[in-house]
């Protein structure tokens, strides 16, 4: 007989399928909904329910997950009494929306804990699968057991706002190595090299740069520069070249020169010869 904590899932897309299932797999009681209905089909064969209304998911169990496209979205399912429902929003957004929505879903008698998915739908369920929730610990900690089946949690503080906060840095961070990738294998590629012959060396590089993490973390948390790999002078040296070559070989610049562009000020600011992880003065100015 099953014991596990019935729980609800709003949206299911590929992410809300991939959560959906996850929870069946793992025992849990599952009532889904979505806005189209043929979605939950295969959920549905796999022994979910499916609600007739957001309303009626709502009423179905304590535990209801939200994984929708935005927060408005997240407003119009999450539309009626929420007296004893613990509300999970894995639906990307903002701190502010975030803030936001935990206040309302208080002042409607629920409770809030917001989250973000640091994985592809096919993760989920898997310890590969990461997800990082924000809200208040006691709260966490009592659901922490039936949203392990997801994947490995992370309990980032009581501001709601956190784990979004979390996210656009996470997501910041990944585009910038994306974007160095993709702008390397083209400057490569008017040499007649491919990207994945350029793919031993760049993996080479990026694990390199995890290295130097912890280090840099130090830094910018003490505002102290030590120059250990080179002064941020010498990486404008470099970083010249690169878009003198990039701009003779007809490739699009606007990257390296972004990056000069931020170098030049911290040089300006007076740290020239300090080291790189100076430049976090810069990303911390409007």
């Amino acid at each position: 007989m099953r014991t596990s904590t019935p729980v609800t899932v709003l949206g299911l897309g590929l992410m809300g399928s991939a959560l959906a299932g996850a929870f069946l797999r793992a025992g849990h009681p599952t009532t889904v909904w979505n806005r189209t209905t043929a979605k939950a089909d295969d959920l549905v064969a796999r022994g979910a329910t499916l609600a007739e209304s957001p309303a009626a998911a709502l009423a179905a169990a304590p535990l209801v997950v939200v994984c929708v496209s935005d927060y408005d979205a997240v407003a119009d399912v999450l539309d009626g009494p929420l007296d004893g429902r613990v509300v999970v929003n894995l639906t990307s957004g903002t701190p502010s929306r975030a803030r936001a929505l935990a206040e309302e879903v208080a002042r409607r008698g629920g409770d809030y804990l917001d989250g973000g998915i640091m994985a592809v739908p096919e993760a989920v369920g898997t310890t590969d699968a990461v997800l990082a929730y924000s809200g208040p610990r006691p709260l966490y900690d009592a659901h922490e057991s039936t949203l392990a089946c997801l994947g490995t949690g992370l309990h980032l503080g009581d501001d709601p706002g956190l784990s979004a906060t979390h996210e656009m840095a996470t997501l910041v961070l990944m585009w910038g190595m994306l974007d160095g990738f993709l702008n390397g294998a083209a400057i490569l590629g008017t040499a007649g090299v491919s990207a994945t012959a350029y793919l031993p060396l760049a993996q080479t590089a990026i694990d390199t740069v995890a290295g130097w993490l912890p280090g840099y973390a130090r830094q910018a948390d003490h505002g102290t520069y030590p120059a250990d790999d080179g002064t941020i002078g010498t990486h404008l040296a470099a970083m010249a070249h690169v878009v003198e070559e990039s701009e003779s070989l007809g490739v699009n610049a606007e990257l390296p020169r972004l990056v000069k562009a931020l170098a030049e000020r911290a040089a300006a600011a007076g740290h020239g010869g300090s080291g790189y992880a100076a430049l976090v003065e810069q990303f911390r100015k409007p």
